[in-house]
């Protein structure tokens, strides 16, 4: 396992998730089938993924100073995460309202970010010293852009690979995509990013050239229960799903392959054996309840991966 942090620059919100057969109309109340109130973003989901996975995880971002705030703190006291480059601001710490399909799991989501959207790239800066001694650095896309862009760079001028999940999906300035030597966009954030619709491994790799070109270095195209497609200069794979039993709840799907997929690059994994090990990760989340509870524990992962090979 890594000797070095990977480090994680990104959102904290607390998940209001709601489980229901159908979406109300607006103007409607519908009755809902289930409830849980529990840590969530983007950010704070892969670091307990990448924490669980086998890494030692430094986290930066910012919260409240409510109990929204407090319950996030003593989730990265639980999972031995660090956090001396988490800060507190007097702004709301943010949340998540999550719809569920009752039926298949599948979700859509309304994030308000709130305390963690006022972190700065000056506050980023102040990580320098960390950044610089990480094996990996991993961020998305719930913080302001002006801080992510800064990470990125920052971590990329350092020499340390940096992982860029677009999530979620927005335009990205041509200036953000030549400090990503890894990018990992899912279907939707591909076809945000490139305008080219990706419902096959042809799309997908239509896709993950046209960023190739903007100064990518490895495209990683995550597509659900089809796996990944990965490309760079020197590689074309598709690498398969792995399936560790019924789907459950997609929600942190992502989260949970880019925490697996930093965790495997930090420990010197080559890049198709880092992807399985992230489409494990995934695999093993979605047949659980809920975000950063639902990510699995090494063994487990290093568990479903002998029995797959």
């Amino acid at each position: 396992m890594s000797a070095k942090f990977v480090t994680v620059m990104g959102s904290y919100v607390t998940d209001l998730a709601f489980r229901t057969e159908k979406l109300p109309a607006w103007g409607e109340t519908y009755m809902g089938k289930e409830f849980r109130l529990g840590p969530g973003g983007k950010g704070s989901n892969q670091a307990v993924a990448a924490s669980r996975a086998g890494a030692r995880v430094s986290f930066i971002s910012k919260l409240g100073r409510d109990a929204l705030g407090d319950m996030a703190r003593e989730l990265y006291r639980t999972e031995g995460i660090d956090t001396q480059h988490l800060l507190r601001t007097d702004s709301p710490t943010g949340a998540a309202a999550i719809i569920l399909d009752a039926a298949s799991g599948e979700n859509s989501i309304i994030v308000v970010p709130g305390a963690c959207y006022e972190l700065t790239p000056e506050e980023v800066a102040q990580a320098k010293g960390l950044i610089a001694e990480s094996a990996v650095f991993l961020a998305q896309l719930e913080l302001a852009l002006s801080t992510v862009e800064f990470g990125l760079k920052l971590a990329h001028s350092l020499g340390v690979p940096t992982i860029l999940n677009p999530a979620p999906g927005c335009k990205l300035p041509a200036s953000i995509y030549p400090h990503c030597d890894y990018l990992t966009p899912n279907e939707s954030e591909a076809e945000v990013l490139t305008g080219i619709r990706v419902s096959s491994l042809e799309e997908a790799e239509r896709a993950a050239d046209a960023l190739l070109t903007r100064g990518v270095g490895t495209v990683v195209v995550t597509l659900g229960a089809q796996g990944a497609l990965v490309k760079n200069a020197k590689l074309r794979q598709h690498v398969p799903a792995i399936d560790a039993g019924p789907v459950l709840e997609t929600t942190g799907a992502g989260d949970a392959f880019n925490g697996g997929f930093a965790v495997a690059l930090a420990e010197g994994q080559q890049i198709v054996d880092a992807i399985r090990f992230g489409c494990a990760v995934a695999g093993i989340s979605v047949t659980r309840p809920g975000t950063a509870p639902s990510m699995p524990h090494r063994q487990e992962v290093d568990a479903l991966l002998a029995k797959t090979r």
